[in-house]
């Protein structure tokens, strides 16, 4: 069986899709908060859309936050060679 081939209204960028069908199980608690945003969404939006979207910006999300850790390790590694670069600019500064 082929996947079927489906435009996206809700994806910005509005190219054509190949959607391939996922089951998952979800508590009912959060599946009364998926509801609720889906009937306050506007424009409307589908569960799936919905979905996707927050998959979309939870990997978006973690990759940030991947990023800035990586970048947090290298800054505190060469705090004190950074803490001097910029002690001496700031006198070298002060002496213009």
């Amino acid at each position: 069986m082929r996947p079927e081939k489906t435009l996206d209204c809700n994806n910005s960028d509005m190219h054509n899709h190949v959607m391939k069908n996922m089951s998952i199980t979800i508590d009912e608690d959060t599946l009364r908060l998926l509801d609720s945003l889906i009937r306050t969404a506007s424009p409307a939006r589908s569960r799936s859309a919905v979905v996707r979207t927050a998959i979309r910006e939870l990997v978006e999300r973690e990759s940030r936050h991947q990023v800035e850790n990586r970048e947090r390790q290298i800054l505190r590694k060469h705090r004190k060679e950074l803490a001097r670069q910029a002690q001496a600019l700031i006198e070298e500064q002060a002496r213009l």
